[in-house]
């Protein structure tokens, strides 16, 4: 059964973060809360916990575009090319509660991409998440709690988590209640814009 760990918007202990850190360096499945709504992750390195999000989500890593968190604007040019109209337009909207799918770069796991090319970059405005994120030195993964047929308590509501999933991962970070609506998703390929979900960031600029 997992870990229930409570995380607080600000001043959170050393000791704490490191524990979710370390946890993470091996191999471990965690759900957190960011901006929108409560997500699954893992340390982007790590193909067997990856393995095990799509096991818990139904999903093939190979039919999935994933996207991950970076803890801050100049860390994502190592995980994707950034032309000089996407990183205006990142710098404007970052951190938010948009993913922006990008042209992946070669340092990005094959598993996350597997010929598809692209990726999701999310730099969520929840200080916890992004602290965690630059204490591990690397993005981790974020994907939404699966949420279909479900009432918005069961995935919104900490304690309703933890006793529908905790069997599944290995840390809850409990952040209080979250939103409902996931994040925006918007595609910049060739200096150009295509909204693939419109979420809870405004796409009213991208149409």
């Amino acid at each position: 059964m997992a870990e229930l760990i409570r995380l607080y918007d600000k001043n959170n202990s050393q000791a704490t973060l490191e524990l979710i850190v370390k946890a993470l360096d091996k191999d471990a499945v965690i759900i957190y809360k960011t901006d929108t709504m409560y997500a699954l992750g893992c340390h982007i390195n790590s193909t067997k916990a990856v393995n095990r999000i799509c096991e818990i989500k139904g999903i093939q890593a190979s039919k999935n575009r994933f996207s991950f968190i970076c803890s801050d604007l100049s860390s994502i040019s190592n995980y994707a090319k950034v032309s000089d109209f996407a990183f205006k337009t990142l710098k404007r909207y970052l951190p938010g509660a948009f993913t922006f799918v990008l042209p992946a770069s070669s340092k990005v796991p094959s598993i996350l991409v597997q010929g598809k090319k692209t990726v999701g970059i999310r730099i969520p405005d929840y200080g916890p998440i992004l602290s965690i994120v630059e204490l591990v030195g690397s993005p981790i993964l974020t994907t939404s709690l699966p949420h279909v047929d479900l009432e918005v308590e069961e995935y919104t509501d900490p304690s309703l988590i933890m006793d529908r999933w905790g069997h599944a991962v290995d840390l809850v970070l409990d952040g209080g209640f979250s939103g409902y609506i996931p994040s925006s998703v918007v595609e910049i390929l060739d200096d150009s814009f295509e909204i693939v979900r419109e979420g809870a960031g405004d796409c009213t600029d991208f149409n």
